[in-house]
């Protein structure tokens, strides 16, 4: 199957993208806009011929991207005046979180908003000065069309030249002020501020549906989590509670995929029935995560069998043969979002026996009219159902119906037409899912995934890494990489090395770990003012950033922080622990300003001003008494907790150790469980 197609006809031959390893990109290839790729030829060009620049910036499974690109890329009217007036430049912003990041910034002082697909329009020196995100091709609804505003830019850009470059300096200079930040002068982190922040977090928490905030509602992992270390540390139940009734909740709802496992997006409703079908392997990655300490912080089954999902999804849908992990699944499929996911009533009785679909008519709640209209069509498909579920009472014998109802339904859904892949493997993305599964393996004793998790790494090792000009690519595909150099790429797979040491106590993935910290620090970080910046200075960046907003995705700042606090208990490395403060003094009046939007920071907190707490196992790490005290300690859950492991003869022991304190010899798995349980009671 082409998992790369463009959403568009091919009506002419392909411009410069075809070239491109990027899936979005691809899609544009046969555009008649001349579109090029971030570089310094277009750049060059627009030096050259004097012109401003349009630069579109999407990603793969962006729906309002798919449309803009039918609506006007694909008009030849729109074409022509791009192609006369402008030099019109395509990023995949999944590849260049860097670029991206810059001018969703410009567009959300130019605009108040921001979103994807962006549109922003450049000086030739690649001053942003004017921009918004989507835009219709003619004017409707308010918004102005996209062809009649091309032409007035062009324009004011001949008529009014001098105004426009003061005004894209005056905006360069604003944006380096926002952007730029100063450490506190006095930043006093301390454990009470771990209680304000989850009380913050709390206040916004919908106890009718859970969640936090409401439509559209995403799951915001980065804010559970915190909220279930912090009520397991501290005895909170209600964050506990909170967090538990979250999970169940979306675990009902159509974000969760009911028949073949993994989180959409996002809902477009408060009670997570509707989703954004689109699937992304980091919302995934930080969901299984989160699934897998709810059922070791509750024991509740159903959890657990979420992250299983979770990871049959992955392991069946999301993985390269060689190990690594694609990036997204698309919302649409054949022109109609969702169409893939639904069911209409009819499908359904004409695929199962009466007595099977009775149990999936009581349990998912299905109607002739259904549950979901598809909006992206003209011609809107009619009586499509997502499945959620509304009723959980059944007897034993309706459970087996149903959990063969759903293998059916499953095997007929694998034969329909599949949304696009985006089948590009991200160095962040990876370093994520890497380690959910190697903790998803250990946790629920889940060998494929610690498996997955190890291919994975050694796939990362293999083709991402450049192991004698110490560079970690940002990403491959088909055998191509990037020359990217993020600090996301290094954090995220530092933080995933770290995991799947803690899995494994295998010191290749600690050695590699510790290999990317000290090239971040030497690349990215700021002795000066701390934090870590975005991405290295480069000539086409107008502005150097550093990120702290946990969004979609953790901040590198925040990932950064959290793997060298990990590293610095596990090696002794003052400078490690002395990086992180650095990240944190930057960046601490932000974060209790807005504990919502720094919520994986706030983990880095608690880690940072609370006693280490460190459990040691010593012992060959390969034998089996080592294996099976690591195995106990993964099972019994303790927020915070680090594990370490120390090579040496003998029959196998482990130290809990809290602060400089370490307790006595544990030997036995029974031993390490009593021990951390009673860690987490307090006592």
């Amino acid at each position: 199957m082409n998992h790369v197609a463009s959403h568009g006809q091919k009506r002419q031959a392909p411009n410069r993208l075809a070239r491109e390893a990027s899936p979005y990109l691809q899609q544009h290839q046969f555009n008649p806009v001349d579109w090029y790729p971030w570089g310094e030829e277009a750049f060059a060009r627009a030096r050259a011929e004097d012109k401003p620049i349009f630069l579109s910036i999407g990603y793969s499974t962006c729906h309002w991207c798919h449309v803009m690109e039918r609506e006007s890329f694909e008009n030849e009217e729109i074409a022509a005046v791009l192609n006369r007036h402008f030099v019109s430049i395509k990023v995949d912003r999944e590849e260049r979180p860097d670029v991206d990041h810059i001018h969703m910034t410009a567009v959300q002082a130019l605009a108040g908003q921001g979103g994807w697909p962006l549109s922003v329009f450049l000086t030739p020196e690649l001053r942003p000065f004017f921009g918004g995100t989507y835009f219709p091709p003619t004017s409707r609804h308010g918004r102005p069309g996209f062809l009649e505003l091309l032409e007035q830019i062009a324009r004011v850009w001949r008529q009014r030249r001098p105004e426009v470059e003061n005004a894209a300096a005056t905006l360069q200079q604003q944006l380096a002020g926002w952007l730029a930040q100063r450490p506190a002068e006095r930043p006093l982190f301390h454990e009470g501020l771990l209680a304000t922040a989850a009380e913050e977090l709390k206040a916004d928490y919908d106890a009718a549906h859970g969640g936090f905030g409401g439509a559209p509602k995403f799951p915001q992992p980065a804010i559970p989590q915190y909220l279930l270390e912090y009520g397991m540390a501290y005895g909170d139940r209600q964050a506990r509670d909170m967090v538990l009734h979250t999970c169940a909740a979306m675990a009902r709802g159509g974000i969760h995929d009911q028949l073949g496992g993994g989180f959409a997006r996002y809902a477009v409703d408060a009670e997570w029935t509707v989703p954004h079908f689109e699937k992304m392997l980091y919302d995934n990655a930080q969901l299984l995560d989160l699934y897998v300490d709810a059922w070791r912080a509750s024991g509740e089954a159903s959890l657990a069998e979420v992250a299983r999902g979770i990871v049959r999804y992955v392991l069946r849908d999301m993985t390269h043969p060689a190990g690594g992990f694609y990036s997204a699944e698309d919302a649409d499929s054949e022109g109609h979002e969702g169409k893939f996911y639904c069911w209409t009533l009819a499908e359904c009785r004409s695929l199962l026996p009466p007595e099977e679909l009775a149990v999936v008519v009581k349990h998912y709640g299905l109607t002739e009219e259904g549950n979901f209209l598809d909006h992206s069509h003209p011609q809107p498909l009619r009586g499509l159902n997502v499945l959620r579920v509304c009723r959980e009472d059944l007897s034993a014998e309706e459970a087996q119906l149903l959990a063969q109802a759903r293998a059916r339904l499953l095997a007929a859904r694998e034969r329909r037409v599949r949304p696009l892949r985006d089948e590009k493997v991200l160095a962040s993305w990876n370093g994520l899912m890497c380690g959910a599964l190697a903790r998803a393996g250990r946790g629920l004793n889940l060998p494929e995934a610690l498996a997955a998790a190890r291919r994975n790494a050694a796939f990362v090792r293999q083709h991402l890494w450049d192991a004698p000009r110490r560079r970690l690519h940002h990403r491959w595909r088909d055998g191509e990489r990037d020359n990217a150099q993020l600090l996301k790429a290094y954090a995220y797979q530092a933080q995933g090395h770290l995991a799947l040491y803690e899995a494994t106590l295998e010191p290749e993935a600690l050695a590699f770990a510790a290999t990317l910290a000290e090239v971040m620090l030497e690349r990215f970080h700021d002795p000066e003012q701390g934090g870590f910046w975005e991405s290295e200075a480069a000539p086409e960046l107008i502005l150097r950033v550093k990120d702290s907003y946990d969004g979609a995705e953790p901040s590198g700042n925040s990932v950064a922080a959290l793997a060298l606090l990990k590293l610095a208990q596990i090696t002794g490395q003052e400078r490690y622990q002395e990086a992180a403060a650095g990240v944190l003094r930057l960046f601490c009046a932000r974060m209790q300003k807005v504990p919502a939007a720094h919520a994986h920071l706030w983990r880095a907190a608690a880690l940072f001003v609370r006693p280490a707490l460190r459990l040691e196992i010593v012992g060959e790490p390969s034998a089996a008494d080592t294996q099976a005290l690591l195995q106990a300690a993964h099972e019994t859950w303790a927020p915070w907790l680090v594990l370490a492991g120390r090579a040496a003869p003998g029959p196998a022991c482990a130290h809990l150790c809290q602060g400089q304190s370490c307790g006595p010899r544990l030997t036995s798995p029974a031993a390490v469980q009593q021990a951390l349980l009673e860690m987490r009671a307090g006592r």
